[in-house]
């Protein structure tokens, strides 16, 4: 069966996010976000020209994929309900019902994933946006699909920060 990884951003540092990688035999790196950047100086290192050269410095590959991005109207119905458990971007624990519809009928369901499976042919690829957690963020509704419908067996990564 074959290998389909899942990353955040939240949480690492460019040392622990690039150990995960590495760790799980990563080679490609599948960017789901919208913007390719990261607000915030601890997390410069997550935005796109930088992450690209120290992924082919470490010899893994990179491409973006913003048809499978979610819009900006589904990422505001996200903060809406985020505010209203109380949480955060950077804490989200759970996507909403409602972002998981939206982001389900008119992300995935139009979308042909038989390109992409080709695309990662024998890598070992990683979806990857900025969510620490995978159950927080649309890259586990890809991951999903792509498992019961391409025989794809997922695990979830974690990129860790370094000790101070």
């Amino acid at each position: 069966m074959k290998r389909l990884c899942t990353i955040g951003v939240y949480g690492a540092d460019l040392p622990g996010f690039l150990a995960a990688l590495g760790a799980a035999e990563v080679d490609l790196v599948l960017d789901l976000r919208q913007r390719r950047g990261v607000r915030g100086h601890e997390y410069a290192w997550a935005n796109a020209k930088r992450l690209e050269a120290e992924l082919a410095g470490a010899g893994i590959g990179y491409s973006h994929l913003a048809e499978l991005a979610p819009t900006t109207s589904m990422r505001e119905a996200q903060y809406e309900a985020d505010a209203a458990r109380g949480e955060g971007k950077r804490s989200r624990t759970v996507l909403s019902p409602v972002y998981v519809e939206r982001y389900t009928t008119e992300i995935l369901e139009p979308a042909d994933l038989e390109p992409l499976v080709r695309f990662i042919g024998r890598s070992t690829a990683a979806l990857m946006c900025v969510e620490r957690d995978a159950a927080a963020c649309h890259r586990s509704l890809l991951a999903a699909r792509l498992a019961r419908e391409h025989g794809f067996k997922v695990e979830n990564l974690k990129g860790e920060r370094a000790a101070p």
